[in-house]
C-alpha cells in the first residue's frame, strides 16, 4: 500500500512538472504581440472570451431592487442588501444603540475612541441629523487621514527601508507616507491620487510646492523592493517584477506578475502584456537607496536648480580627489618606513579612505525626494522563461490587451507612465472603480463585496452582491472619484448602522455573514489598539510623525550579515512608527499589522497566547494603565465617578450596577493584597486602580468593535 501511494505521488509530481515545462516551452515559442494581431494568441488566450469574465465586463447601472419591507431601507444601497436577505428568508438586525454606533463610527473613521463629552453630546442630540453631522465632523478631522492613509499604505506595501539584503534605510520615504495622509484628508479625487503616484513628475504643476508634492507621490513606485547586495549587476528585473505585481494588484485587482514566464494560466493576461508594462517601468529611473557594495544614495529627484546640483557634485568630487591624493601620499610614506611609524601611517591611510567613503555618502544640502523620473522610452523584449539573459522580440508599451490593446503613442520618448495612468481611468477599463469601491467597502465592514480584494481574476472569489458593487463604482465615479462621498453613502445606510447581534437563522444559513444581516464584529487593529491605550492614558502625541532618527548616511556600513535593524518608539500615532521591510515591529507583528514586504489587501485576525501575554505583562501596557489610573484619580473625586469615567473612556458607556460593585470589590481586595506585599500606603490607591485599568484593557468589549 505504501509503495503504491509512493508511485502515485511520483506520478502526480511528474504530471505537474510536465505541465509547467510545457507551459514554459509554449511561452518560449510564442512570438511577441504585434499591433493589430488576432485576439487569439498562439498561446491560446481568447481575449473576446476573456472579456466575458465578470470583472472585465463593462460597468452596468442596475436598477435599485424592489423589496418587500418598504420601511427598513433608508439609502438606495440598503435595497441591494435587503433584497438578498429576503431571498434567503432572513431579516436585518435591529439598529445599533447610539453609544455603540458612535464608538463604531469614531473608530472606523479616526482609529480612536470617542471622548466622554462626544458621547454625551451625541446621545443627548435627538435631532434626525445628529449622526450625519457626526460623520461629517469625523471626516473633517486630521485623524481621518491618519486612519485611512494607513489602509492605503497596507496595500502598497509601504516601508521605510529598501528590502535588500542589508535593508538600507530610506530617510526620505516618510514624505510619501505624509503625502498619502494629507491626500486622504483633502479628499484628493482618486483619479488624481493614483495618477500622481504613477506619473506625478510628468503632470504639470502650478508652482514649486505642487511640483514637489507630485514628485513625492511617485514614492509609491520608488518604494518598490530592492534585492541582493551587488551594485554592478543589480537585478533590476526583480524590482520591476515587484512593481508590476503591486501595480496590477493595487489598481486592477489582477495578478499580472503570474505572466512573467509564460501566459497567465487562468486569466486573460499574456506574457506580452507583462513585458508591455515592463517596458514602461524599465524606461523609468528608480532612485538608488544604497546597497552593501555601494553604500550611498543616488538618482533621487532633486528640488534644487541645475546649478546647485552641479556645484555640490563638484564640491564632493574635489574633496574626494584631495583625500585620495592624501591617501596615496601616506601610502608611499608607509611603504618606505617600518616599526611604529609604519603602523601609524597605515592607520592614517585607512582613516583617509574612510573619509573618502564618507564624502561620497554626504547628503546634499538641498531637498531630495525618493521619487522616480523618466529615462528615454524604450520597449522591452519579452524574456524567454522570465530570464533577462534570454531576450525575445520587443513588445510595444501598452495596457493589458484584454482591456485596451492600443499601443501608447508611437515614437514617444518618455516612459509611458502618464499614458499608463490614463488607461487606468479610461472608460474601457471597468476594473479601477470596482477595485477601489470594493476596498472602501472592505475597510468599513471588515469584508469586501469581493472577498479577494487583490484578485478579481478566476482564482479569486466572485462578488456576493455584484449589482451593488457596480452601483457603488458608478457613483464613486459620478461623485468625481471622491472617497469621502463614498464613505457617506456607506455610513449613512441602515446596513452599516445595524447591530452586531445575529439571529439564529442567520448563523445557520449564512455562517460567514456574507449577506450582512448584522454588522460584522471585529477586533481593533494593531494601530487602533496602541493609539487607544496612549489616548486613554493622556500620553498620545497628536502631532504628525516627521522623519525617523536614522543614523547619518556618513555612518552607514550595513551588510547582509549586519543589516540595518532598529525600532524607534514614540507616543505619536502608530501610522508614524518606522516600518521596516525585512524585520517586523515587535508590537505590530504580534497584532497582525500589514506585512511591508507584500501587498496586504485584508489583514488577518489571529488569536494567540502572545497577544494575551502582551496585554498582561508588557511594560508599555502597564505604563498606559497607570496613566489612565492617574487620570481617573485626578479628574474625579470619588470612586463611583471614577468608575463611570473609566467605563465611558474604555467602553463608551456607563457601568452597570453589578459592574460597579464588582470593580469596587476588586479595588478593595487588590489594596489588601498590595499591603501584604509591602507596597507603601501612599501608592496603594494608584497601584490598585492601575490593576483595575489593566483588567479593562483585556476585556473583549474593549478589544472588539460591535
Amino acid at each position: 500500500m505504501t509503495a503504491l501511494l509512493g508511485r502515485a505521488v511520483k506520478l502526480l509530481s511528474a504530471l505537474i512538472l510536465f505541465s509547467c515545462v510545457a507551459a514554459d516551452a509554449l511561452a518560449e515559442e510564442t512570438p511577441a504581440a504585434a499591433p493589430g494581431a488576432a485576439v487569439v494568441k498562439p498561446g491560446g488566450i481568447d481575449f473576446a472570451r476573456g472579456r466575458e469574465w465578470w470583472s472585465l465586463k463593462p460597468l452596468t447601472d442596475p436598477d435599485v431592487p424592489t423589496v418587500k419591507d418598504k420601511v427598513w431601507p433608508t439609502a438606495e444601497l440598503d435595497h441591494f442588501i435587503l433584497a438578498k436577505l429576503e431571498q434567503a428568508g432572513l431579516k436585518p438586525a435591529s439598529p445599533a444603540g447610539k453609544a455603540v454606533l458612535l464608538r463604531r463610527v469614531t473608530y472606523d473613521l479616526t482609529g480612536l475612541p470617542p471622548t466622554p463629552q462626544e458621547l454625551a453630546d451625541f446621545v443627548s442630540d435627538g435631532s434626525s441629523e445628529a449622526y450625519a453631522k457626526t460623520v461629517d465632523r469625523l471626516l473633517a478631522s486630521p485623524q481621518y487621514g491618519e486612519r485611512w492613509g494607513r489602509w492605503w499604505l497596507d496595500v502598497v506595501r509601504y516601508s521605510d527601508t529598501a528590502g535588500d539584503n542589508s535593508d538600507f534605510p530610506v530617510p526620505q520615504m516618510h514624505a510619501y507616507r505624509d503625502w498619502v495622509i494629507d491626500a486622504f484628508n483633502k479628499d484628493l479625487p482618486y483619479n488624481q491620487f493614483v495618477t500622481w503616484q504613477i506619473a506625478g513628475d510628468l503632470v504639470p504643476a502650478a508652482d514649486q510646492k505642487e511640483r514637489e508634492a507630485k514628485i513625492v507621490a511617485t514614492g509609491y513606485l520608488a518604494n518598490s523592493r530592492r534585492f541582493g547586495s551587488r551594485a554592478d549587476d543589480y537585478p533590476w528585473h526583480l524590482t520591476i517584477e515587484d512593481t508590476i505585481d503591486n501595480f496590477s494588484r493595487t489598481f486592477m485587482g489582477l495578478t499580472v506578475g503570474c505572466a512573467r514566464c509564460h501566459d497567465h494560466k487562468f486569466d486573460p493576461i499574456s506574457a506580452q502584456d507583462y513585458y508591455a508594462l515592463y517596458g514602461v517601468f524599465q524606461s523609468t529611473r528608480f532612485p538608488w537607496p544604497g546597497i552593501e557594495m555601494e553604500q550611498k544614495q543616488r538618482d533621487f529627484v532633486s528640488g534644487a536648480s541645475k546649478e546647485q546640483i552641479e556645484a555640490f557634485a563638484k564640491e564632493v568630487e574635489q574633496r574626494k580627489i584631495a583625500l585620495e591624493e592624501r591617501a596615496q601620499t601616506l601610502a608611499r610614506a608607509r611603504d618606505i618606513t617600518d616599526g611604529d611609524l609604519k603602523k601609524k601611517l597605515e592607520e592614517e591611510v585607512n582613516k583617509t579612505k574612510r573619509e573618502v567613503l564618507r564624502a561620497e555618502q554626504t547628503p546634499p544640502p538641498y531637498p531630495v525626494f525618493y521619487g522616480v523620473a523618466d529615462r528615454s522610452g524604450q520597449d522591452a523584449p519579452l524574456q524567454i522563461k522570465g530570464e533577462p539573459a534570454r531576450p525575445g522580440p520587443l513588445v510595444p508599451r501598452r495596457f493589458l490587451e484584454v482591456i485596451n490593446p492600443a499601443p501608447f503613442l508611437a515614437g514617444a520618448t518618455g516612459s509611458g507612465r502618464l499614458e499608463l495612468a490614463g488607461r487606468l481611468f479610461d472608460k474601457s477599463n471597468p476594473l479601477t472603480a470596482r477595485v477601489m469601491a470594493n476596498r472602501i467597502w472592505l475597510w468599513h465592514f471588515g469584508q469586501g463585496l469581493v472577498p479577494t480584494p487583490n484578485d478579481f481574476g478566476k482564482q479569486g472569489k466572485p462578488p456576493t452582491h455584484p449589482e451593488l458593487l457596480d452601483w457603488l463604482a458608478l457613483r464613486f465615479m459620478a461623485d468625481g472619484w471622491s472617497i469621502k462621498s463614498l464613505h457617506r453613502r456607506i455610513l449613512l445606510s441602515k446596513t452599516w448602522q445595524q447591530s452586531s447581534t445575529r439571529s439564529g437563522a442567520s448563523l445557520q444559513q449564512d455562517p460567514g455573514n456574507n449577506l450582512l444581516s448584522a454588522f460584522p464584529r471585529h477586533r481593533l487593529e494593531a494601530e487602533a489598539l496602541r493609539d487607544t491605550l496612549l489616548a486613554l492614558s493622556g500620553q498620545l502625541d497628536p502631532t504628525p510623525g516627521g522623519r525617523h532618527p536614522f543614523p547619518p548616511q556618513t555612518e552607514w556600513q550595513f551588510t547582509q550579515h549586519n543589516p540595518f535593524r532598529a525600532v524607534y518608539d514614540h507616543n505619536k500615532r502608530s501610522v508614524y512608527l518606522m516600518t521596516q521591510r525585512t524585520q517586523r515591529h515587535p508590537y505590530l507583528g504580534i497584532f497582525d499589522a500589514a506585512d511591508p514586504a507584500i501587498s496586504t489587501a485584508q489583514r488577518s485576525s489571529t488569536t494567540t497566547p502572545l497577544q494575551s501575554l502582551y496585554l498582561m505583562n508588557n511594560p508599555f501596557v502597564h505604563i498606559q494603565a497607570t496613566g489612565l489610573a492617574q487620570r481617573l484619580l485626578t479628574e474625579q473625586a470619588d470612586n463611583s465617578a471614577r468608575l463611570d469615567l473609566a467605563w465611558k473612556l474604555t467602553f463608551s458607556r456607563a457601568p452597570q450596577a453589578d459592574e460597579t460593585a464588582a470593580a469596587l470589590t476588586l479595588l478593595a481586595k487588590t489594596q489588601d493584597t498590595l499591603k501584604l506585599d509591602g507596597i507603601p500606603e501612599d501608592r496603594l490607591e494608584l497601584e490598585s486602580w492601575s490593576a483595575l485599568t489593566r483588567s479593562l484593557f483585556r476585556t473583549n468589549e474593549f478589544l472588539y468593535l460591535d
